[in-house]
């Protein structure tokens, strides 16, 4: 019954007690007999099929309780609920086909806003319309299958974040309004108005922009200024709406009033504010900074919880966290098998088990053949671990990400 770990403390607890992160080695149901069941229990819903199950007490091995950074129970009530589907909810064609559309279009809104920092910077004028096809054509790829495009905002480069960041925030924004099923009217507003939300820190000085450690009072004021930069740069701009307007106005506006430039608190500012508000913060956690490094999704998504609703509006982080998944599509994870493999496709039914493309076996050391495999089929029993960086492993995620998804 032991695991083969000599130092492990069996404890027999009942099932009411069981909680998230500890490891089960049995579980002995109401006729006092014990089955060999062994694994993590990382989400409630099997614990709710253990008590369907008439199981009484579980085994656990205490030496690998885990302190679970990527669940909680906040978290998972939020997470398990199955969202209801929107009009938008099937993708029109499969994430191979949409995949190498999206990269390059990823490719070319890159290079495009690399272009509008480089013009502004020049005094140049912007191509405004040039920009809305590129925002549009987003959101076109996000309605095909949304997947594409998300999957590569988790491939971002540390030295490139100004530029990356925006582009990112535009297409999670894009994710974020159709899950919401808003017109595709309104969803290329806002991404439009997401793609050019930071436009004003190319006037901020680089010293001041790229400083590591705290900023001082005065610097701090600069930095705000972007948001008044932004607005003034595109006030001339009539292609440019008032709902973009206002986002790029209310990126940094709290709930509670304590954000700027106006300190609008939540009655005063926008729905469309509001949701930038959260992708714009996420969409900083999780990425690779020179001065900061990317926190995982998962926890990203724990500290937009535990500041709603003071700062950030509570509902539409629940329904952006549903939008996502737990897992968010591209996120690079080690199952509990030691296998590594990037999350391929959501489960909107069972979230905490989605699909994951598996190519790395830390135990052989070694890549194996690239399979998907879906967490939910009973023959799996591989759960996920934890989310991790390709560092952590030396690994060439992008080359891999290229073999599994373009090439």
């Amino acid at each position: 019954m032991a695991p083969s770990n000599s130092q492990a403390i069996l404890e027999k607890i009942p099932l009411s007690n069981l909680t998230l992160g500890m490891y089960v080695t049995s579980i002995i149901d109401n006729d006092n007999i014990e089955i060999k069941s062994e694994g993590y229990i990382s989400d409630q819903e099997i614990i709710n099929q253990l008590k369907k199950a008439n199981v009484c007490y579980a085994i656990v091995d205490t030496t690998k309780q885990k302190s679970v950074e990527k669940i909680d129970r906040v978290l998972g009530e939020i997470t398990v609920t199955q969202t209801v589907p929107t009009k938008h909810s099937t993708p029109d064609v499969s994430l191979d086909q949409e995949m190498r559309k999206a990269n390059k279009l990823y490719m070319s809104a890159r290079d495009l806003q690399e272009n509008i920092l480089a013009s502004v910077k020049r005094n140049r004028t912007l191509n405004q319309e040039n920009i809305s096809q590129t925002t549009d054509s987003l959101v076109d790829s996000v309605f095909r299958n949304q997947d594409a495009l998300t999957c590569l905002t988790r491939l971002q480069s540390k030295d490139s974040y100004l530029f990356e960041h925006s582009l990112n925030v535009a297409i999670l924004m894009s994710v974020f309004a159709k899950h919401l099923a808003l017109e595709k009217r309104i969803v290329q507003e806002l991404t439009l108005g997401a793609f050019l939300h930071d436009i004003g820190k190319v006037l901020i000085p680089k010293e001041i922009l790229h400083k590591r450690g705290s900023l001082t009072i005065q610097e701090e004021k600069i930095m705000r200024s972007h948001v008044a930069l932004g607005l003034k740069l595109l006030e001339n701009s009539p292609e440019i709406s008032h709902i973009a307007m206002r986002m790029i106005q209310e990126h940094h506006e709290r709930a509670d009033g304590s954000g700027y430039p106006h300190g609008l608190n939540s009655k005063a500012t926008s729905k469309y504010g509001k949701m930038i508000a959260i992708v714009d913060s996420y969409d900083a956690m999780t990425c690779e900074r020179p001065y900061k490094s990317a926190v995982s999704p998962i926890s990203a998504f724990k500290t937009l919880v535990a500041e709603a609703p003071t700062k950030y509006d509570e509902e539409l982080v629940e329904k952006f966290i549903q939008c996502l998944g737990v897992y968010p599509v591209g996120t690079l994870v080690k199952l509990n098998s030691g296998k590594l493999g990037l999350i391929s496709q959501l489960n909107k039914s069972m979230p905490l088990r989605p699909f994951v493309k598996v190519f790395y076996n830390t135990r052989l050391n070694q890549a194996i053949s690239i399979e998907e495999i879906d967490l939910s089929k009973s023959k799996y029993k591989d759960q996920i671990d934890c989310c991790i960086k390709p560092e952590d492993f030396n690994i060439n995620l992008l080359g891999f990400f290229k073999n599994a998804f373009i090439d």
